[in-house]
């Protein structure tokens, strides 16, 4: 089994047996009638794979023109400042329609988002904006720990699970509320992946090829926030899943391009986020536990395990492109330096 038919055989299995599985568990027969199927599991199964998949391909994006594994949402400030946006509103009583919701994150994302880059003022380079987004991220996590302190019991319960992404008791109301802004995003990332290939040549290259690096990267972060935002706002911070899917992606294609692995990057997203509710809805059944919780706690082990491989991966290649230019030569300067052996004089015709 090659790993695309991994990726498949994983989706299908989610898919037929996720709805099935639970309290109570429902018959494969079943399905398409029972109601705890149609209006509770499979709106959550559908909302868990368009979450992934907007966050798996967010984190390619922001890697990509950050060119750093590490540039995910949780260490750029995006996150946070999306969860702030939202829980701000329930803890002072300000009554906020659904519908507006994602509005507020988005604000809250560009607002983190804005910060880092104002942090890292004029040095804006990978490492400078990397650094400077998780101090802004710190910050922001520490804005909600206050928060909380203010919350009363009943807020503080539900901005407790909400900071952990949960994709409890999400219905139809909510998938159909992503879409807008899908539609927004799709043709913001067709537009942006063909520069992410440019940018991941650096700052200099970039602009050797007419592309403005800062403009460029400033709109890898708008399409990451319209990607980010909205997901956050319905299911809270599903950690470490645009850290994961993307190296997945690169693991199944380990020498493609930028916008090859983009859609992978989402299959994957999508794949890891309904794989680890299965977890949340059974492991501690009838309890549930948080989604971002398994999300971050299968996602990062495994995901530092693919980029040490890929590192591994990288630097063997190049060892042995260095291996295979460096032999002609050694060759070659064997070859000159064995002289051919001067011919033996010929026998004097000496005596007479």
């Amino acid at each position: 089994m090659n790993r695309r038919q991994l990726l498949l055989a994983v989706s299908l299995a989610v898919a037929l047996c996720g709805p099935a599985l639970g309290t109570p568990a429902i018959p494969l027969a079943e399905l398409p009638h029972d109601i705890v199927v149609t209006e509770l599991r499979l709106p959550r199964l559908v909302l868990a794979l368009v979450a992934g998949a907007c966050l798996g391909a967010a984190g390619l994006v922001l890697q990509e023109a950050l060119r750093n594994p590490l540039a995910v949402p949780e260490l750029l400030g995006v996150s946070s400042g999306a969860a702030l946006g939202v829980a701000a509103p329930l803890v002072l009583a300000v009554s906020v329609p659904l519908a507006l919701q994602p509005f507020l994150a988005i604000g809250g994302a560009v607002v983190g988002g804005a910060l880092t880059l104002l942090a890292a003022g004029s040095a804006r380079g990978p490492s400078a904006v990397l650094l400077c987004g998780a101090a802004v991220a710190a910050a922001l996590q520490a804005a909600l720990l206050v928060l909380m302190v203010l919350a009363d019991q009943l807020d503080l319960q539900l901005i407790y699970r909400y900071l952990l992404g949960s994709l409890s008791a999400r219905t139809w109301d909510d998938v159909t509320g992503l879409a807008p802004w899908l539609l927004a995003a799709v043709p913001a990332l067709v537009l942006c992946a063909p520069v992410l290939s440019v940018l991941r040549l650096g700052d200099d290259d970039a602009r050797a090829l007419g592309v403005r690096a800062d403009r460029a990267r400033l709109a890898a972060l708008a399409a990451a926030i319209v990607l980010i935002a909205p997901v956050v706002a319905v299911c809270g911070p599903l950690a470490w899943v645009g850290f994961l899917a993307p190296r997945l992606a690169a693991w199944l294609l380990p020498d493609a391009e930028a916008p090859r692995r983009l859609p992978w990057a989402a299959a994957w997203g999508a794949a890891v986020v309904a794989c680890a509710d299965l977890p949340a809805r059974l492991a501690l059944a009838p309890v549930e536990t948080p989604v971002g919780a398994w999300t971050a706690l299968l996602g990062v082990p495994v995901g530092v395990l693919l980029l040490r491989r890929g590192t591994r991966d990288r630097r063997a290649a190049a060892s042995g492109t260095e291996g295979a230019e460096g032999s002609p030569g050694t060759s070659g300067a064997a070859g000159t330096s064995a002289a051919p052996a001067a011919p033996a004089a010929p026998a004097g015709g000496g005596a007479r």
